[in-house]
């Protein structure tokens, strides 16, 4: 009777959470919500937008808000007068000039900009949710969600992404990616083409970060209707949904500088490619041959068409999409942590990263195998899990895809559980039920690892690195960049990734940020700092600079001091000052050095 008894409370229990759904998704995000600005209060209160990205956005924020043109993105803090080519879009800035506008009656300016920053980053965390959420239902089961939101805990890299203070665009795409899958996932052939083709295209037009996962996407959409004629509703409402919401947001949102035929943001370029592949689509899902084989036929001819128009039209985008010259890629870009593969960056970092996606393919691969007898599940299953495998494959190529590769590995990790826990938790042993229920989640859930990992002891941190780690934090930081301030305006020439948040809390102008755009203003900030001290002077005077500030044993002096150990920085440190600069009085405890420029 007891065991009966408690069997209905489960059962009701699981029955009022597969109903109550979206309730318990928003209490999900409230906690999760709580948790994170409770980790990042002290970043909060100081202002503490730690990545230069963040920085930029809220002085495209602020720019707009004090009467910049919505199509003009440059930023004329940087290389005055010309200005940034900034190659963003307004659509991520809407949320936070909108959280400002409605905060500033009650915290004042700069406490509304405060709590700006540090709420913006979640509102995309709630889209998330739910979209992982409806993957999960759909792909696995009613209650499913709850197993893919604890595997979600323990993606480190994606939740950075949602932190308060991260307010770049990143977070906002993952959203949009975990509503395409969900639009792939999607039972109902119309709503959920027209899900991917809006969410595709609203990602397009703040970013091309995800294009290979939304283009495997829109791939899946046609193999769909190659193998089912009778997708041919989906196919439609994709290509309808995806060409028109592409071209209205190039109108709405397409800066004056992406009007032109540029590889790195929705342009002509982008927006020829959705209209010309979404007639294309549309033209395949009209036609509809019977026969599977004559789709097949269609759908590669239509293929090879879009690639030879992309090819033919636009063959200055088949390259690298940042379009940068070969100085500029041995002089920054190579340097740049995230552009690495996964492997350059030790075995720690690595396991961590990809103890989830491992999970996830696991995971996937389990279901695939489940639901195999369901050919119309099995299509959507396989649409769905094809994006994390690509992601997680593009981490040998550069790290950067370790957020997305762990987001989408999150249902794949709970269809681990989903299907493995009941095996263990209807076993007649209680030990099998206690502990290998016990393991199943802890491995559906990508925690294994870090716990492992948790004990073994990292090598100790060399005086060096504990130096480079104070520098990095305190340059950034107000307390150190307030003296800085309190120096008459002037246009500063320092290191390009503290330009963005020297500009942000000081009056002060800068010549570039880390922005490969502005090609030649990297190459010649990173050649002052390299290069023998006559070329430093001519240098500073080309941009009319009143400063020099440095960072001394911040993460960019390395390089310096690695590959030009003869160059201006190492100069600078070793005291050998030209006639041209004159120290500027900074306190004892400052993490800068500072001059100005006399001649």
């Amino acid at each position: 009777m007891e065991q009966s008894k408690a069997g209905d409370w489960e059962a009701r229990a699981l029955d009022w959470l597969g109903r109550n759904w979206k309730l318990v998704t928003f209490l999900v995000w409230l906690g999760f919500s709580i948790w994170f600005i409770a980790d990042k209060w002290q970043q909060i209160r100081w202002f503490g937008l730690g990545d230069t990205d963040d920085n930029m956005r809220i002085m495209q924020v602020r720019a707009w808000m004090h009467g910049q043109g919505w199509y003009d993105l440059r930023n004329y803090r940087l290389n005055p007068p010309f200005g940034a080519n900034i190659h963003w879009s307004r659509l991520v800035d809407l949320p936070i000039a909108g959280l400002i506008f409605g905060l500033r009656p009650f915290l004042g300016g700069a406490g509304a900009e405060r709590w700006a920053v540090a709420i913006a980053p979640l509102l995309p965390y709630l889209v998330l949710l739910f979209a992982l959420a409806l993957t999960a239902r759909r792909l696995l089961g009613h209650t499913a969600y709850l197993i893919a939101f604890l595997a979600l805990f323990f993606a480190g890299s994606t939740n950075g992404m949602f932190m308060p203070e991260r307010i770049d665009h990143h977070g906002w795409q993952l959203a949009l990616l975990a509503i395409s899958i969900a639009g792939i996932a999607d039972p109902k052939k119309v709503r959920g083409g027209f899900t991917l083709g809006l969410s595709s295209a609203l990602s397009l037009a703040i970013g091309l970060e995800m294009i290979i996962y939304l283009a495997l996407a829109g791939v899946a959409m046609v193999l769909f209707w190659v193998d089912d004629r009778e997708e041919r509703a989906r196919l439609l409402a994709y290509a309808v949904s995806l060409s028109g919401a592409t071209a209205l947001g190039f109108l709405v949102f397409a800066s004056n500088d992406n009007w032109g035929a540029v590889c790195d943001a929705l342009s002509p370029v982008w927006l020829s490619d959705a209209l010309v592949g979404g007639a294309l689509m549309f033209g395949l899902a009209w036609l509809s041959p019977l026969d599977w084989k004559r789709r097949l036929l269609l759908a590669i001819g239509a293929g090879a068409a879009i690639a030879g128009w992309h090819a033919l039209m636009f063959p200055h985008c088949l390259q690298r999409l940042e379009g940068v010259s070969p100085e500029v890629e041995q002089l920054w870009l190579s340097h740049v942590k995230e552009a690495r593969p996964i492997y350059r960056h030790g075995w720690r970092i690595a396991t961590l990263i990809l103890a989830l996606p491992i999970t996830g393919l696991i995971g996937w691969g389990l279901t695939i195998w489940m639901r195999r007898s369901d050919r119309e599940l099995l299509r959507r299953v396989i649409g769905a899990a094809v994006p994390g495998l690509a992601a997680t494959a593009l981490l040998l190529w550069q790290t950067r895809t370790g957020p997305a590769s762990q987001m989408m590995a999150v249902v794949g990790a709970a269809a681990f559980a989903w299907f493995l826990l009941p095996r263990a938790w209807h076993s007649s042993s209680p030990i099998t039920r206690v502990l290998g229920g016990a393991l199943v989640v802890i491995c559906a859930a990508g925690a294994i690892v870090p716990m492992v990992v948790g004990y073994i002891p990292e090598a100790k941190a060399s005086a060096r690195d504990k130096a480079i780690g104070k520098a990095n934090r305190l340059c950034g930081s107000m307390w150190g960049l307030r003296p800085i301030a309190l120096q008459p305006k002037g246009r500063v020439f320092t290191f390009i990734d503290l330009s963005p948040r020297l500009i942000t809390v000081t009056h002060h102008d800068a010549v570039a940020g880390p922005y490969h755009r502005n090609g030649q203003q990297i190459a010649d900030v990173m050649n002052f700092w390299r290069g023998p001290e006559a070329q430093a002077h001519r240098i500073v005077q080309k941009y009319r600079s009143d400063y020099v500030l440095s960072c001394p044993n911040s993460s960019t002096t390395t390089i310096f001091a690695a590959e030009a150990p003869k160059g201006f920085y190492v100069q600078l440190q070793q005291g050998k000052l030209p006639a041209w600069l004159k120290p500027v009085p900074l306190p004892k405890d400052s993490p800068f050095r500072m001059w100005r420029v006399v001649g």
